[in-house]
């Protein structure tokens, strides 16, 4: 069960509109529980008159009065509900995605000068008190930067906005203070559990904003660790530098830096890993699902690989690793109807083992496949059916491989099918059912992912360690 100040630990990749293969932005992120625990999670479309006018944490005393005109989003909340909502990640209905949150690292300094907050608000809550009211990713750093300044937080974490021109990252400091950066649109961030930026601007409020507070707040308590006392690095004013840094965070930006910019020659134990980069070419959904998939192929820290020792394979986390719970690359498509604009891509489970599933979010209602995720075990979910590959696979990860690769392959042919089918279909002023199409494509995929786990099942039945080769 999940504690109060024991959060979920994530891995997270934004890219810029002009950093991206069709001028989308997109902005995604692993939620990923803590270890020894496996989060069942399904995806809904919260519609206005099922939004709490009053909202009360669970594991928090926090409590508020919310606004009355609510709009529909999506969210990917835990099924059980036993800690709260946790909605993480959803596009509303003004095409503005969120995605939070990303745990990150501080120090004691910032913690001394501005403790975490028992009553306020964590994880738990943020996309349920922000992403219903807000029209533009701005709108919702500064609604989310006004109830961390009002009742503040009692954890550390970095969240994403987005709409079809910007990308802003929140990150907050202390128990009331925060500061967003918005993400140059040529570039990618990488921001895996600690404080990440690494550049700020206090007086360029087109790229850069934060609390009212927080440029005294840094003098007051000698936070700015730049020689210069002029340049601000918010990395060394309210980040960490610790030992457990090096094995579990910094490798993983490290990682994704190498796959989307293999020119450049990096330390996965450096601390001097830029927060972002441009690429050396535009990427693509997939580059966002396999990156996010990542256990260091090709390295001596893949503990699925034959490189190195069995000591570097288990040096690092992987970004892949078993206890994800979901995945969202929250897709904004330019030059789009208001209807197809913004794209969930949802991925249930550890992410090498599965796939990524587009849907259109401008809906009322989710393919029960995806969204009647129970804690019983059953081929009848997504969520489900995805564990029981992935568990079943891993022992023997190698022989598995072609088929897992084969079905990511197939499946997302099959969203980028739909999404160009029905790109095509308005372009001729015919009338679409979104509803429909989503319901489709859920039922693809629910064959497919089917042949998947009967062939993955045979498999590991044939590679059992009692197996023998003689038969009668």
């Amino acid at each position: 069960m999940r504690q109060k100040g024991i959060q979920d630990s994530c891995t997270t990749i934004l890219v810029g509109k002009k950093a991206s293969y069709d001028g989308s932005t997109m902005i995604a992120r692993t939620e990923d529980s803590q270890n020894g625990v496996f989060t069942p999670k399904k995806f809904i479309v919260v519609n206005p008159e099922d939004q709490p006018r009053h909202y009360k944490s669970v594991l928090s005393s926090f409590e508020i009065d919310l606004p009355d005109n609510p709009v529909r989003y999506t969210s990917v909340p835990d099924a059980l509900a036993k800690d709260g909502i946790w909605g993480e990640a959803g596009i509303n209905v003004y095409n503005v995605a969120m995605s939070e949150t990303e745990t990150i690292t501080t120090n004691s300094r910032v913690l001394g000068a501005d403790p975490l907050v028992v009553t306020g608000i964590g994880e738990e809550d943020m996309l349920t008190l922000v992403l219903p009211y807000i029209k533009t990713a701005r709108e919702g750093v500064l609604r989310l930067g006004k109830i961390l300044e009002e009742y503040g937080t009692y954890e550390s974490n970095g969240i994403a906005f987005s709409d079809v021109d910007e990308i802003w990252w929140l990150e907050t400091i202390g128990g009331h203070h925060w500061l967003a950066r918005r993400v140059p649109d040529d570039a990618y961030v990488t921001n895996p559990n600690q404080l990440g930026m690494d550049y700020f601007e206090f007086d360029n409020p087109e790229y850069f904003l934060c609390d009212p507070d927080l440029k005294d707040f840094i003098r007051r308590n000698n936070l700015n660790l730049n020689y210069d006392g002029e340049s601000f690095n918010p990395r060394y004013a309210f980040g960490s530098q610790r030992d457990k840094d090096r094995h579990y965070n910094t490798p993983r930006a490290w990682d994704i830096q190498r796959f989307l910019n293999p020119e450049i020659e990096q330390d996965p134990r450096s601390f001097f890993l830029p927060w972002c980069q441009k690429p050396y070419r535009k990427i693509t959904v997939e580059d966002v699902k396999y990156v996010l998939s990542s256990h260091y192929q090709d390295s001596p820290y893949d503990p699925y690989g034959l490189e190195g020792t069995p000591h570097s394979r288990r040096t690092f986390r992987t970004i892949g690793i078993n206890r994800t719970g979901q995945t969202s690359i929250l897709q904004l498509r330019p030059n789009t109807p208001q209807e197809t604009t913004g794209i969930q891509w949802l991925s249930y489970g550890s992410m090498p083992y599965n796939t990524a599933v587009p849907f259109f979010t401008q809906v009322s209602t989710t393919p029960a496949y995806f969204a009647n995720t129970t804690d019983k075990v059953s081929t009848d979910s997504f969520y489900w059916t995805n564990r029981l590959i992935a568990a079943l696979a891993d022992a023997h990860f190698s022989s598995h491989l072609g088929d897992l690769d084969d079905y990511q392959e197939t499946t997302m042919a099959l969203g980028h099918e739909m999404l160009g089918r029905v790109d095509c279909a308005l372009e001729k002023g015919e009338i679409v059912d979104f509803e429909a199409e989503n319901q489709a494509l859920s039922d693809k995929i629910q064959e497919a992912t089917d042949q998947l786990l009967n062939k993955i099942l045979l498999d590991a039945s044939n590679l059992m360690t009692n197996h023998f080769s003689l038969s009668d």
